[in-house]
């Protein structure tokens, strides 16, 4: 029996994979952590500890006492914030003496900064590059870019930050940020056609299976809705960026059809993404893979994509007993 611990298991992504997970194997053994004692997750976990901020000096203390207390073999971070932890403390971590499902730390550090991506895509002469800027005036940049625009923080996730430059007014305002926090950037196609692509890397180049969906995104920069699409000429930039950049394990990438029929590359996500709930639901179970890969060591079967399409909405969690979880 395999002991796992999921990280963040009150977003989306941390209690989606504990759900996977429960799916995947019904005898795994699930401890969840959680900044916050009344974290949703708490519900679909054997185990439970209120985890310190990655941040405080607490956390490397508490994180090896909760590892040896509950002999956890695998840890999946599920959220953003633990995943650079660990991959910034992994000869630490592999002291604990349990795996942890971790990209490659190359990949992980050009995601941290959209400029360093765009640096790396431009070296490698990739066609799916959006062509990005660090400077210029707003005349500069309506020359090169048109209007309207993007002014995309560097450093940030889920489409949080985004500034839709239509005129000079909607630029001044953050001009002094351009460089150090923003870039700025051509607006590629349309929302409607926005695609999510997870793979499941090798760390060779090659993968075991990928999903695409296409989606529709909430005001949180969550996918809403989603559908299963199958698109070839988008499989040929996803295998080529695989490649390149040799990802490991669930690694999420997101893409824009652009008006020309091209495909235009938003970002590289090199870890479990919020979506992972649906793609379970259509046969690509992203936490089932972690376990045969980074636990069992072994190669995951490729899986079998059903097709359909998906919604996200509000449900509670009622519990009537008592006050707490």
């Amino acid at each position: 029996m395999s002991t796992v611990m999921v990280t963040g298991v009150g977003a989306i992504m941390g209690y989606g994979l504990l759900k996977s997970l429960r799916a995947s194997d019904p005898a795994v053994v699930l401890v969840g952590t959680d900044i916050y004692d009344d974290a949703a997750g708490r519900a679909w976990c054997d185990a439970f500890a209120q985890a310190p901020l990655t941040a405080s000096a607490d956390y490397p203390a508490w994180l090896e006492r909760v590892i040896r207390q509950h002999a956890v073999d695998l840890v999946i971070p599920g959220i953003e914030q633990d995943l650079h932890w660990f991959s910034d403390h992994r000869e630490q971590v592999a002291q604990l003496g349990c795996g942890v499902v971790l990209n490659s730390r190359a990949l992980i550090d050009l995601s941290r900064d959209k400029w360093a991506m765009d640096q790396a895509l431009a070296a490698a002469d990739e066609p799916a590059r959006i062509p990005s800027y660090l400077s210029g005036s707003f005349a500069e940049l309506v020359r090169t870019l048109g209007l309207p625009f993007l002014l995309k923080p560097r450093r940030s996730y889920a489409s949080k930050g985004l500034v839709w430059v239509q005129s000079a007014s909607d630029f001044e305002p953050h001009a002094h940020l351009l460089g150090e926090v923003l870039m700025a950037q051509p607006i590629i196609g349309s929302a409607e056609q926005e695609f999510t692509v997870a793979v499941f890397g090798d760390g060779e180049g090659g993968s075991f299976g990928s999903i695409t969906l296409q989606r529709k995104l909430a005001a949180d920069g969550s996918t809403a809705k989603a559908w299963v699409r199958q698109e070839a000429s988008l499989d040929e930039v996803v295998a080529r960026l695989c490649a390149h950049f040799r990802p490991v394990g669930p690694t999420n990438l997101q893409f824009r059809r652009d008006a020309d029929g091209s495909w235009k590359l938003l970002e590289i996500n090199p870890r479990i993404s919020s979506t992972s709930s649906m793609r379970r639901a259509f046969g690509y179970n992203e936490a089932a893979m972690c376990l045969d890969f980074f636990l069992n060591r072994k190669a995951p079967p490729t899986p079998e994509i059903r097709p359909g399409f998906a919604v996200r909405y509000i449900e509670e969690l009622v519990v009537h007993d008592r006050d707490h979880f």
